[in-house]
């Protein structure tokens, strides 16, 4: 993408003189996120775009910020935006409303008496780390509610619990490869599916409608923008347990016609959604979209991105492919969702095709074959400034760290799972791993691009609150995961604007305020890079922009 100069920058006289600016932020602490000009005290604004910073310029309108902190927009590098709409009308069991099964069951047992039998209930947020240990039991939600369609979803969204009357719908004979359906002793499935086993509910219930869609990406855009989010990466679409309609692109394009998208946002694909494509001889084979649609077809506010590709599971559901066994769970060290062979073959073909590719990897074992497999198609097949990605990257031994760096990989780690699910992480892995474990200085000491995510709604996703993570690396119990990786305030902000905007190939137009960049910005209560570093998540975001329109807020 490239970046159009605005009138003013094609005239021959100087900007005082040459046109009226549409806004001019005054009195501001700006941090810019820009080498060449890293602080500011005004910024002026024409057409959507950052025309000026420290120049005194005529303006339709002119707001005194008193003195606040003006950064860029936020920009989540790896979300789940649907699926975070989808979940503001589902019974909350996150750890901050639930806090023990028998709560959990009466949750579901207000919700049964609320709705007729055959009906579904549905909960997410889950996590059995934080409820002793244990998943529901199948034969409680079989006793509470006995006639109704019980499906809880795990806060990682790796694996559900399900009552006997999905089961029973169920057709426990097509688990699909990579999938999981744990059974008992006795051979009686328990309830509990992992990994592509949840398509066998998600087939009972999908695909959502374009209409339900639309309105759960628009309640989510508009949590988002009071939040301080200008950009999101959608990871995930189209197709397999994460996606949620083979027309899922349609729900978003409806969104922004609506003008209800207040963000910017790149769609990731679903490999299980795409296929083979045939091209001529001399092309080779490929592995993508039809009419050769790849990576940065779209506009700046709505754009397909990376191919999502899985390579493993989830670190605190113990389904991430590692190279020794989880430290609490003796002989299990996860396991791959394919074999190596087809997981190389994809990448391959999504890469000829000209794809971005983002391929999941949470354990050592499954970084580090994805890092094999990115070496190996690179070497055969050169390109430029590719920007292959790691989603999670969660478990990265000290060698992959220098390997990633070299072959110019994008990790894209989430802070905020060190608060919300760092102690259960811990317990996985022992002291050894845990030192490896969602890094930060060691990738900004190697030169890797930093990013910032959430990967909501597994866990909250407000951007302070990974910021605030990045710095401080504090689990929820207390405990520090992995310190040396802690950053500074700066690096974690900057991760969150520059950074995952670079991730995204939106660097070119947001993630910074520079003169030709849009205007996408956030201003705040609190500067946080003043701030004590055990309160950023509670600065307040007073007004989000984009483009230079409010989306959130008021000046």
């Amino acid at each position: 993408m490239g970046t159009t100069s605005p009138a003013w920058a094609r005239s021959s006289r100087p900007l005082e003189y040459a046109v009226q600016v549409d806004l001019l932020l005054t009195n501001a602490r700006i941090h810019t996120m820009s080498d060449a000009q890293p602080h500011a005290g005004s910024l002026a604004v024409l057409n959507g775009r950052v025309v000026a910073l420290d120049e005194d310029v005529p303006a339709a309108r002119a707001v005194d910020l008193g003195g606040r902190t003006v950064v860029p927009g936020f920009h989540d590098a790896h979300n789940h935006m649907a699926m975070s709409g989808m979940r503001l009308r589902e019974i909350d069991l996150s750890s901050s409303a639930i806090r023990t099964l028998d709560e959990l069951y009466d949750a579901v047992k207000r919700a049964a008496a609320e709705i007729g039998p055959g009906e579904w209930i549905v909960g997410s947020g889950y996590d059995q780390n934080k409820l002793g240990g244990e998943h529901p039991a199948r034969a409680r939600l079989d006793e509470i509610a006995p006639r109704h369609l019980v499906w809880l979803k795990h806060t990682s969204g790796h694996m559900c619990v399900v009552g006997g009357a999905v089961l029973d719908a169920a057709d426990l004979d097509a688990v699909p490869e990579g999938g999981v359906v744990v059974r008992d002793d006795a051979g009686v499935p328990t309830g509990l599916l992992l990994e592509q086993a949840q398509e066998l509910v998600q087939r009972m219930v999908k695909p959502y409608s374009t209409g339900v869609l639309t309105e759960c990406i628009a309640a989510a855009s508009q949590q988002y923008a009071a939040e301080g989010l200008v950009a999101v990466t959608e990871c995930g679409i189209g197709g397999g347990w994460v996606g949620n309609s083979p027309v899922e692109a349609a729900a978003y394009q409806r969104a922004l016609t609506e003008g209800r998208l207040r963000q910017r946002v790149t769609l990731m694909p679903v490999s299980d959604a795409l296929h083979e494509v045939e091209r001529s001889e001399d092309e080779g084979p490929a592995y993508g979209m039809d009419l050769g649609l790849r990576t940065g077809f779209g506009g700046d506010r709505l754009r397909l991105g990376a191919m999502k590709v899985f390579s493993d599971g989830s670190l605190i559901g113990h389904t991430a492919a590692m190279f020794e066994p989880f430290a609490n769970s003796p002989g299990n060290a996860g396991f791959l969702q394919d074999d190596v062979e087809s997981l190389r073959d994809m990448i391959l073909g999504a890469h000829l095709a000209g794809w971005q590719v983002a391929t999941h990897a949470i354990g050592d074992r499954a970084v580090s074959t994805v890092i094999d497999i990115y070496s190996e198609v690179l070497a055969e097949y050169p390109r430029d400034d590719h920007r292959h990605r790691i989603e999670h990257c969660g478990v990265c031994r000290p060698d992959d760290v220098a390997r990633i760096a070299a072959l110019g990989l994008v990790p894209t780690p989430q802070g905020r799972f060190i608060t919300e699910i760092g102690d259960g992480m811990i317990e996985a892995l022992g002291p050894v791993r845990t030192a490896w474990c969602y890094r930060g200085q060691s990738f900004l000491d190697a030169g890797v691009t930093l990013t910032g995510s959430s990967d909501r709604p597994v866990v909250l996703g407000a951007p302070l609150l990974g910021i605030q993570a990045m710095v401080t690396r504090r689990t929820s119990g207390g405990q520090l995961l992995a310190p040396d990786e802690a950053v500074s305030a700066y690096d974690a902000l900057r991760a969150y604007t520059l950074g995952s905007a670079y991730a995204s190939f939106l660097d070119d137009v947001s993630g910074s305020l520079e003169v030709g960049k849009y205007a996408d910005l956030v201003v705040l209560g609190t500067d946080p890079l003043a701030a004590d570093p055990e309160t950023i998540a509670e600065i307040s975001v007073e007004a989000s922009m984009l483009a230079g329109e409010l989306t959130h807020g008021e000046l």
